[in-house]
């Protein structure tokens, strides 16, 4: 295994990355070049967030809400919404209550819509139809079996956003946490064709009552509708760890563990389905983001890792309710998790949608 020299990314958890001479990948040196130009964690930040907010608040003006967001009940989003709260933002958020929330998660968002008084659709898919999706995508051994998941909020979100004539979607996407994500061992959550087709392959069930979007649908409403996305939290000096004590002090807002861990599908995904199957250690991709970001050493990060992935019982529990919502039996579990691997590429893509993005190219440069 290598491991850059800067960050903790490696070519176990990806393959697609690459090294220079001095042994610094291509990950953190991208992130690094890009900063300067997304994230304004000073006053310039200062300046730009309240150009925002204010463009927010005029757009709004006439509106019931200003803006959408989604609540995970993770850090990030929750943060958000605390931010918009404060800034007095007419707030319409989502959340999507698949089944698998944590409990700490259930009362971390009870705790902050009750606080914010913000107005929030708790959107609950077909339990039926989504369970058997997922079961699809893991007989399929894919990486990211949550796709389904974001794509449905994807879904409702532009839904509702639109219904509600809302031009701005406030997102909890970041630089400061999430300026490394991996090229490898993932797929475009809105790639429809890729979800149908694998249904079709290994689903055993119609997916017809659950919300989907797909790339183009996205894009076609952004332009009929033009839904912007916004990421304030570029325009401050984001830290998770801040941020976790400004929430707890608000509202009693507990942690949960890790990032993306605040759900139970979700943690079994980053913590035993990629790295069993696939040798994927997301925390090296969490941790380099930090170092980018100054709020982690690597010398940090490489202790970090030491450590165990997750608690064995926690673990244990969480495959079982899995299992069981799932409805999969333990010999079918142990068949999927011996499986061979897939990647969402050997399955039908939108090459339409990937036509149209290369034809936009040819003609940019023209």
């Amino acid at each position: 295994m290598k491991v850059c020299n800067r960050c903790v990314m490696n070519d176990l958890s990806d393959k697609t990355i690459t090294f220079d001479n001095n042994g610094i990948c291509n990950y953190c040196s991208e992130a690094l070049q890009k900063m300067n130009s997304i994230y304004f964690p000073n006053n310039e930040g200062k300046i730009k967030y309240d150009i925002i907010i204010n463009e927010i608040k005029e757009k709004g003006k006439n509106n019931k809400y200003d803006c959408s967001i989604g609540i995970s009940g993770g850090i990030d989003s929750s943060y958000l919404a605390y931010l918009v709260y404060k800034e007095g933002l007419k707030v319409l958020a989502f959340h999507i209550d698949d089944g698998f929330d944590t409990d700490v998660t259930k009362r971390n968002i009870d705790k902050l819509v009750n606080k914010t008084n913000i107005d929030l659709i708790v959107i609950k898919p077909d339990e039926f139809q989504f369970n058997e999706l997922t079961k699809a995508y893991m007989r399929a051994g894919v990486p990211n079996i949550a796709i389904p998941q974001d794509n449905i909020l994807f879904a409702n979100l532009y839904k509702y956003s639109n219904k509600n004539s809302i031009k701005y979607f406030i997102s909890g996407g970041n630089f400061a946490t999430e300026s490394i994500l991996q090229h490898g061992n993932t797929h475009n959550s809105l790639d429809l064709v890729n979800i149908k087709d694998i249904n079709k392959r290994y689903g055993k069930y119609p997916i017809d009552k659950l919300d989907f979007i797909s790339r183009l649908d996205k894009k076609l409403l952004n332009i009929k509708f033009t839904l912007k996305e916004v990421r304030l939290l570029n325009y401050i000096d984001y830290n998770k760890d801040r941020a976790m004590n400004e929430l707890n002090d608000f509202c009693g807002f507990e942690y949960y563990g890790s990032k993306h861990l605040e759900n139970i599908l979700t943690a079994f995904l980053q913590l035993y389905w990629l790295p069993k199957k696939f040798g994927v250690d997301k925390r090296t991709s969490h941790f380099s983001s930090l170092i980018v970001s100054g709020q982690m050493t690597r010398d940090e990060a490489l202790k970090e890792l030491e450590k165990p992935l997750y608690d064995e019982k926690t673990m244990r529990s969480y495959i079982e309710i899995v299992k069981e919502k799932l409805n999969i039996s333990n010999n079918e579990f142990n068949d999927i998790m011996d499986a061979p691997t897939h990647q969402h590429n050997e399955f039908k893509t939108d090459k339409l949608y990937d036509c149209l993005v290369r034809m936009k190219r040819l003609i940019s440069i023209k």
